[in-house]
């Protein structure tokens, strides 16, 4: 389960929100600007809040009163960004492995083969290419191999669609709904789409000016 209070300064708004999250997808919806992705990154650890608490199955990830703020690789959450941030120069197979060896400080060990996850994620035959030979959809494929080969306890994942075609879009909005309840653990979804939000969330939250403006659960089919 997931608990937060994110209260954080910014040059034009407060960002105010309280989380409490379990195995479900919830998406955070609303126009570009609104501290969607401002949220994502004080999860992930990749900017600190001014107050407040993340608390993730029990474990204190940050606190303001505590003076707890522990780094990005210690939270044992997976970022999928917006542009798959791939090494270029590393094979499909390679970024993958580099996902797993850079997770932590230490030589970290997962259960999960990698070359199983690529198939999982339907890029399997691809592992030798380039992200350069690769499609959008294909990269965000890769990305999310990545992303879950260190076994996370929360998977954040930011606009996963923007960048894609129709076609591709509505295929990976399958396949992360599959690997959803493959995974059972929670997965926080932003978009400014509201057809992407119906479609994936199990909660979804509207942000507007870093504020929670409407709260909807949906009943999946």
């Amino acid at each position: 389960m997931l608990k937060a209070h994110i209260s954080k300064k910014l040059w034009n708004f407060h960002l105010d929100i309280n989380l409490k999250l379990d195995d479900q997808i919830l998406v955070l919806w609303g126009a570009s600007g609104a501290g969607k992705t401002t949220i994502l990154h004080c999860l992930a650890g990749l900017l600190s809040p001014s107050e407040g608490f993340i608390e993730l199955n029990n474990r204190v990830l940050y606190s303001s009163v505590d003076k707890t703020n522990l780094a990005t690789r210690n939270r044992n959450i997976a970022y999928l960004f917006q542009d798959y941030a791939l090494f270029p120069h590393m094979t499909v197979k390679q970024n993958v492995y580099y996902g797993l060896k850079s997770q932590k400080s230490e030589p970290y060990h997962s259960n999960l083969e990698p070359i199983q996850l690529l198939d999982s994620c339907g890029v399997k035959h691809l592992m030798d290419r380039y992200p350069g030979q690769l499609s959008g959809g294909e990269k965000q494929r890769v990305a999310l191999a990545r992303a879950l080969v260190v076994e996370p306890k929360l998977l954040l994942l930011d606009e996963p669609f923007s960048a894609l075609d129709k076609h591709n879009k509505v295929s990976l909005r399958q396949e992360i709904k599959r690997l959803h309840k493959e995974w059972q653990i929670p997965f926080i979804l932003v978009t400014h789409d509201e057809e992407d939000a119906n479609f994936l969330g199990d909660i979804v939250v509207r942000i507007e000016n870093g504020k929670c403006t409407e709260k909807q659960s949906v009943i999946s089919s």
